[in-house]
């Protein structure tokens, strides 16, 4: 194996066959090797498992199901209907991603963006109005012509899928019909998550598109509730080995300000492995990240970030951010020195892509992630709310990651989740997340540390981090 792979690396990158590239290519295939041990197979909730929750919840159960006449062979098709289900919210969640491109793109257009101001008025200004069909049609034209940037050929691809074309006038025609129908529906969706948030903000989006966008707040909250643990000893130096991050995003346009110029990459399965190490938690040599995903993209582009791991190619991460954002004194200062250092102990920085003229108030560096770093990432097709991952007694995982994940479920399917999520955890492990799941229903999680992250000052915008324990024994 690994004089294969010191062959390959050699022989694709024109590396000298010195005793140097000779030690790193074995190293890098010796972390593979060793990391590549066989991963159980998901497999879905089990009936005995789901009774507490069926029968606490019996009187709101979803369509389909009766508590009363169920039994397991009759629960496990319901799980396979709502997992394909969930699975098609991706479809919507695409739409939502070029939907997000429309309103923000900066590489396509040089039309004012469609930030949330000016969305809450989408439909009644004549103003915005005319802000959106101006960007649909530069959208619709950068589409249809020739070019190479990923995350437009992906989104030229859905388009595709959904059986549109773009040779035609009547064709763009058709299109820019298309995206300023899926602007009026993400606006609808809006409206009515601002209205949910009110109720329950952590439940806001159970009814919207799964979207794969992200930024990087929620790896910043993470380190900071890494280092609050460290420092209350709830997590030991050394003592995080397996850590699974359900939903790791795939972004190609940022969801602050929309910035587009930079090809689809995944961030958090790298920030949460850079911030272990940093804070002594973790040992590199030791270390596995597991991603929990049920998006084929994700999982797609992690083994091929591992597969060219395999070949010594690093992983590079842009880390755009909007420093000019009406951020308190003191959470721009935190966010500046965490940015800063971000990816320093598992890479190198490197020159970013430029940010384009168009776009203003936009900080930005890169980090090129080591390909032995990149091999401590392992994709797997999972969904967290039906499915569970087996683990020998007293073993599973040391910490849980979920952020921006679980808001996307009503309380049935966050109780499911809480549950598998507890059967996934080592005895003593966490569960990390920035949406407070449903109480009512033991699952074998408390909830035993609320970090709040103060972002603006008056009115208050905050994130959370929710900290739930798996009890020694269930």
């Amino acid at each position: 194996m690994r004089n294969e792979v010191w062959h390959a690396g050699c022989n694709r990158w024109g590396l000298k066959k010195t005793a140097h590239s000779c030690a790193v290519l074995a190293a890098i295939a010796l972390t593979l090797q060793t990391l590549a041990f066989a991963q159980p197979t998901p497999r879905f909730m089990s009936f005995e498992s789901a009774q507490p929750i069926l029968k606490a919840m019996r009187g709101s159960l979803p369509a389909g199901l009766d508590a009363a006449r169920l039994d397991p062979a009759q629960w496990t098709n319901w799980l396979k209907i709502a997992d394909a289900a969930v699975r098609s919210r991706l479809d919507t969640g695409e739409e939502d991603t070029l939907t997000n491109l429309l309103r923000f793109g900066v590489t396509f257009t040089k039309e004012y963006r469609i930030d949330d101001e000016y969305f809450l008025r989408y439909g009644e200004s004549t103003l915005v109005d005319s802000f959106a069909e101006h960007r649909a049609h530069d959208l619709v034209q950068t589409l249809a012509a020739p070019g190479t940037n990923p995350g437009l050929l992906e989104m030229r691809a859905l388009l595709q899928r959904k059986g549109f074309a773009l040779k035609t006038a009547a064709d763009r025609v058709a299109v820019k019909q298309y995206l300023l129908k899926n602007l009026t529906r993400m606006h609808q969706d809006f409206m009515q998550a601002r209205e949910q948030a009110k109720t329950n903000r952590f439940q806001m989006f159970h009814q919207r598109g799964i979207s794969l966008d992200t930024n990087l707040w929620p790896d910043y909250d993470l380190d900071r509730q890494f280092e609050r643990m460290a420092t209350q000893a709830m997590l030991k130096p050394g003592s995080v080995r397996r850590v699974a991050i359900v939903g790791p995003g795939l972004d190609f346009v940022n969801k602050q300000e929309g910035v587009d110029y930079y090809p689809p990459q995944t961030v958090q399965p790298f920030a949460v492995l850079d911030s272990l190490l940093r804070l002594g938690l973790a040992d590199a040599g030791a270390i596995r990240i597991d991603t929990l995903d049920i998006s084929s993209l994700v999982n797609a582009h992690i083994r091929i970030a591992r597969q060219n791991a395999a070949m010594a190619q690093p992983y590079t991460v842009q880390l755009p951010w909007f420093s000019n954002g009406r951020w308190s004194p003191d959470f721009r200062a935190a966010f500046t020195g965490y940015w800063q250092a971000l990816g320093s102990r598992i890479g190198e920085p490197v020159a970013p892509i430029p940010v384009p003229d168009a776009v203003e108030g936009i900080a930005t560096r890169a980090v090129r992630v080591r390909p032995d770093m990149v091999a401590r990432v392992h994709p797997l097709d999972m969904n967290i709310v039906y499915q569970v991952l087996p683990a020998p007694p007293g073993e599973g995982f040391d910490l849980i990651v979920g952020t921006n994940i679980f808001l996307y479920y009503g309380a049935f399917e966050q109780s499911l989740a809480r549950t598998n999520t507890a059967a996934m955890l080592r005895p003593g492990g966490y569960l990390l997340s920035s949406d407070k799941l449903a109480e009512g229903v033991a699952s074998g999680l408390s909830l035993v540390m609320t970090t709040e992250i103060p972002m603006t000052g008056e009115p208050v915008i905050a994130d959370y981090i929710f900290c739930y324990r798996r009890g020694a024994s269930r």
